[in-house]
C-alpha cells in the first residue's frame, strides 16, 4: 500500500475510535470494545475500497454495507461522520432520545443501508441485498461485518448456505475475530472454531487478515475482488478495545462506557496517537 494512503487512513481510524469513546462517554452507555476493534476495517472500506458518495447516500450503484453485529455502532457511525454523512458533533448525541443516531443502526440514517441489531439476521439481509443485484445486473458488491460470538447463531450458516448455492460473488462477509463475547472468551462460551474451515466447508472462499495492518487489509480485500465464483470471507484477527490500553481484551468493555476520568485517559491516549501520525 501507498505509503502517504496509509498514513492518511491511520490517522482517520484515529478519529473514529475518537468517535467511539465520544458517543459512548456521553450515552453513558454503548459497546466500545467491538467498535474498537473494527474501526481500521470500516475506515478501510468506506475511505479506500467501497464505491460511496456522502452527497448521493442511495445511489443505486453504491456498494452496500450491513454492520451484523448492529450493537458497535458506534463506530459505523464514527466512520460515516468522518466521511461527511452527518456532523461529527452527532456523535455526542448517540442514544439520546429523539436522537439521529440510536443504540443500533437505523435505515433512516445517512449511510445506513440496512437496520440491524438481532444478532445472526445482518448476514442474511446482507446476503439478499447481493442477490438482489445479481438478478438486477447490477454491479454492486455488498459487505458485511459480523460478531465471532455472533455466529454462534444458527441463521449465520443458514445464510453461509444460501450465499454459497446462489454464488453470490459480490458477498463478502467480515467475521471479526476477537476472541471475547459479553459473557466472556468465545472458546469458553461456545466455541464457533474452526472459523475458517467452517465457511470453507459451507463453500465460500476464505482469506485471514491481521485487523489493525493496512497492509494486510489492502492485501485481503485485493485478494478478495479477484474471487470469481464465491462469496468471500474474511477473519480478520483484532484486538477488542484497540488503541485503548486499558479497555485492550478486556471483555469487561464489551458494553460498558467510560465515565469521565476513563474518557479523559482514552482521549488522551487517542489524541497522543494522532498526534504521533500527523508530525
Amino acid at each position: 500500500m501507498d505509503a502517504k494512503l496509509k498514513k492518511e487512513l491511520q490517522k482517520t481510524a484515529c478519529k473514529v475510535r475518537m468517535g467511539v469513546i465520544e458517543g459512548t462517554y456521553n450515552a453513558k452507555s454503548g459497546h466500545p470494545g467491538g467498535s474498537l476493534s473494527i474501526s481500521d476495517t470500516l475506515t478501510y472500506l468506506y475511505f479506500n475500497k467501497m464505491n460511496n458518495d456522502p452527497k448521493n447516500p442511495d445511489a443505486p450503484n453504491r456498494d452496500r454495507f450491513v454492520l451484523s453485529k448492529g450493537h458497535t455502532a458506534p463506530a459505523l457511525y464514527s466512520v460515516l461522520a468522518q466521511r461527511g454523512y452527518f456532523s461529527v458533533d452527532e456523535l455526542k448525541s448517540l442514544r439520546h432520545i429523539g436522537a439521529l443516531l440510536q443504540g443500533h443502526p437505523c435505515i433512516h440514517i445517512p449511510g445506513v443501508d440496512m437496520s440491524s441489531g438481532s444478532l445472526g439476521q445482518g448476514i442474511s439481509a446482507a446476503a439478499g441485498m447481493a442477490l438482489a443485484g445479481k438478478i438486477d445486473g447490477k454491479s454492486y458488491k455488498v459487505y458485511t461485518i459480523l460478531g465471532d460470538g455472533e455466529i454462534e447463531e444458527g441463521q449465520v450458516w443458514e445464510a453461509a448456505m444460501f450465499a454459497a448455492h446462489k454464488k453470490l460473488t459480490n458477498l463478502v462477509a467480515i467475521v471479526d475475530n476477537n476472541g471475547l463475547q459479553i459473557d466472556g472468551p468465545i472458546a469458553e462460551v461456545c466455541s464457533p472454531e474452526p472459523i475458517t474451515d467452517k465457511f470453507a466447508a459451507f463453500g465460500w472462499h476464505v482469506i485471514t487478515m491481521n485487523a489493525h495492518d493496512f497492509d494486510d487489509i489492502d492485501r485481503a480485500f485485493t485478494e478478495a475482488e479477484s474471487v470469481k465464483d464465491k462469496p468471500v470471507a474474511i477473519i480478520q484477527k483484532s484486538t477488542k478495545g484497540k488503541g485503548v490500553s486499558f479497555m485492550e481484551n478486556q471483555v469487561s468493555w464489551h458494553g460498558t462506557a467510560p465515565n469521565q476520568e476513563q474518557y479523559e485517559q482514552a482521549m488522551a491516549e487517542l489524541s497522543a496517537q494522532l498526534k504521533e501520525l500527523e508530525d
